[in-house]
């Protein structure tokens, strides 16, 4: 039988518990059984897990404690207990994509990142909840499942799409997950639920087997990544070790192979910060955190200044927009489909201008480290399920914002141009809620990102349990 291990073990880090398991302090199936009484406890207020495969989970958790018991080596991720956001195919286990049209749909094989974080010892638990093919909602809702609620306050959203992932991570639930993010989906969820999640540069994790229509999961879209969803910067640095690589069919010839970071101490980096957009501004009481925690890395030797890439933020986000309505089309509705998608023509042209952007990134970045910028416009909103997502507002210091169009734009323009970008918790506000803030740095740069997140971790902020 299991070891009945302690709540708090719960909320350890991952690399903390994979240390642990190999250390022989508990065992894969010990810190399982956890995460299993868990889920059957809490997961029915908060509706994060959908999917529960415990007896393949069971018997991976043996294997994992069998090899370290024969004294043979086993992966970073030796026997940690993980959930799948509900839009990534996991072979053998019902995968939705949060759409009535795959209810039944049972994948033959993983995904390749999945299959990568299972080669790594990773034991997949279950999966977790989306809206119906990720895009069109502003929550995490859908026919099959239902809502999921923030851990935080059962009464307000979780965001999307990867809300049931952040949900799972916060609440204990699930040691870290796998998301997808193409305008800030494993962001916008980590700020409001108070974890962490890398945006990785386009490309450096294949995204085959991503569910966003029926018979998708053969190619990527534009813009979508993968990303994982964690309680740490360095959780976050231990799976994008295990998650970057080639697709399958190109890893004959290609490799990925991140840089490591550049900078060892805070003292060493300069960082611009982008808080203000006057026709965007974020909430007051979410600003003062932003700017507590610029001060605090100040105080902790950074050079932080305000300066951004001399783009236009209305320009860019105009162009995030136009590229995602044509890289989510095949999902909505057929009547709007060609109205979304555009022409090859168009496309061709906002990819140059794309490219145009990407100049002003890369030439600012020649003298700067990091850029802070928000991840939304203030606190997880209250739930909204009426009428057309579409026409839902939210209040930011009395302005009625709409969730759809306004909230995502701070995310957004980091996707059009690819460029990787943490959330991080940097503090709460004095409602009680957590709010996060996007670490960009340039292309394939992902690991200084990442790096910058551990210094926060240290002098900001880190992850905090929910009052659950």
């Amino acid at each position: 039988m299991p070891a009945v291990l302690p709540d708090d073990i719960a909320w350890w880090p991952t690399t903390k518990q994979a240390a642990a398991i190999r250390a022989r302090e508990f065992s894969a199936q010990d810190l399982l059984a956890l995460y299993i009484a868990r889920i059957e406890r809490l997961n029915p207020m908060i509706n994060a897990v959908v999917t529960l495969d415990l007896d393949r989970a069971a018997r991976d958790a043996t294997v994992v404690d069998e090899r370290i018991s024969r004294g043979e080596t086993v992966g970073p991720l030796s026997g940690i207990p993980m959930t799948i956001k509900d839009a990534i195919a996991v072979g053998g286990v019902r995968s939705t994509g949060g759409a009535v049209e795959l209810r039944d749909h049972v994948p033959g094989e993983d995904a390749p990142a999945v299959a990568s974080l299972r080669a790594a010892g990773a034991v997949i638990v279950g999966k977790t909840n989306v809206p119906r093919w990720c895009n069109a909602e502003t929550e995490t809702h859908n026919e099959l499942f239902g809502t999921t609620n923030n851990p935080w306050d059962r009464g307000r959203s979780v965001g999307g799409s990867s809300g049931g992932s952040a949900a799972a991570v916060a609440a204990g639930l699930s040691s870290c997950d796998l998301g997808t993010d193409i305008g800030g989906s494993v962001r916008i969820p980590s700020h409001y639920c108070g974890t962490y999640a890398l945006k990785p540069s386009f490309g450096v994790v294949p995204q085959l087997g991503y569910l966003s229509h029926v018979g998708a999961g053969r190619v990527g879209a534009d813009m979508n990544v993968f990303g994982p969803i964690a309680r740490s910067a360095r959780d976050l640095a231990l799976l994008l070790g295990v998650l970057a690589a080639p697709a399958p069919e190109d890893a004959l010839a290609w490799r990925v192979t991140l840089p490591a970071p550049r900078r060892s101490r805070l003292a060493e980096y300069r960082i611009g910060t982008w808080f203000d957009e006057p026709e965007l501004p974020v909430a007051a009481a979410y600003r003062a955190v932003l700017e507590r925690a610029a001060e605090a890395l100040r105080a902790a030797g950074a050079r932080v200044d305000a300066s951004h890439p001399n783009v236009s933020f209305a320009k860019q986000r105009d162009l995030w927009m136009a590229l995602a309505g044509s890289a989510a089309s095949p999902s909505l509705p057929a009547e709007i489909q060609q109205a979304a998608s555009g022409t090859h023509m168009q496309w061709l042209r906002n990819h140059e201008r794309r490219e145009e952007l990407r100049d002003a990134w890369r030439a600012w970045f020649g003298e700067y480290d990091a850029l802070l910028c928000p991840v939304v416009l203030g606190v997880a909103p209250y739930h909204d399920l009426e009428g057309d997502p579409f026409t839902r507002t939210v209040d930011v210091d009395g302005v009625a914002r709409n969730i759809m169009m306004d909230v995502p734009q701070w995310t957004g323009i980091i996707n059009v141009i690819g460029y990787p970008a943490c959330a991080v918790p940097i503090g709460r506000t004095d409602e009680g809620l957590p709010v996060g803030m996007q670490i960009v740095t340039s292309y394939l740069r992902d690991r200084e990102s990442i790096e910058l997140a551990r210094h926060m971790d240290q002098t900001v902020a880190c992850f905090e349990p929910p009052p659950l």
